[in-house]
């Protein structure tokens, strides 16, 4: 199993991947700049995408993330994350149970899943989750339906899990300042960075802003 301190670490400044804003650029290119950067883990989210066509995504993306170190996962799909190999699978309420991942995948696998309550919280680690993201902290263009968790959500579930925890859901570098002293062990961003003119640049503000909020 991935080192809990070590994935904690990781979750500092979280890339979850969404082609809507990339306009002509490539993904592949987007990500290496996202990591040059300082970002510090990326999810793969291609929620209409087939299989197959994942399948070649994600192959342009890993070799750049094993390059830099950075733990690579595929959003929702475990069949994906074990054909590519990948660091693990985030799964969501409604996805591919942790069990079902975990046999999948193996005992090495990173396995993230999404919670809104302490209650999901709390279920989640009883079922092996190695890290949970947390939210919508704040309202969000890129999931209109979103459940809002708000600050205080998240500070308590902070609080209830001993696993890591990354929060999720308009974060920028207006908002991460807010997550200070909820004891989040990062922030995961979608149109924060993907959607930035400059994505290493962004990349580097956003690390700055979440070194500064969380300490890490």
């Amino acid at each position: 199993m991935y080192p809990r301190e070590k994935l904690r670490q990781a979750l500092a400044l979280y890339a979850v991947t969404d082609d809507a804003w990339l306009g002509e650029r490539a993904l592949s290119d987007c990500v290496e700049q996202a990591i040059a950067g300082g970002a510090t883990f990326v999810q793969l989210r291609e929620k209409e995408m087939p299989q197959i066509a994942m399948v070649l995504r994600a192959r342009t993306l890993a070799p750049a993330c094993r390059k830099a170190g950075v733990p690579f996962v595929i959003n929702d799909d475990v069949e994906v994350a074990r054909i590519v190999e990948a660091d693990g699978v985030h799964v969501g309420q409604g996805d591919a149970a942790v069990s079902d991942a975990r046999a999948k995948l193996g005992p090495d696998a990173i396995v993230g899943v999404s919670v809104h309550t302490v209650e999901q919280a709390l279920e989640a680690q009883a079922a092996g989750a190695d890290y949970l993201g947390v939210g919508a902290v704040f309202g969000t263009p890129t999931k209109e339906d979103a459940i809002i968790t708000g600050v205080d959500g998240l500070a308590a579930i902070c609080q209830a899990v001993d696993i890591p925890v990354v929060a999720i859901g308009g974060l920028n570098e207006r908002t991460v300042s807010e997550l200070a002293g909820t004891g989040a062990d990062g922030a995961a961003v979608v149109s924060a960075l993907f959607s930035a003119g400059d994505i290493e640049v962004a990349a580097r503000t956003l690390r700055a802003k979440v070194r500064e909020a969380l300490g890490v």
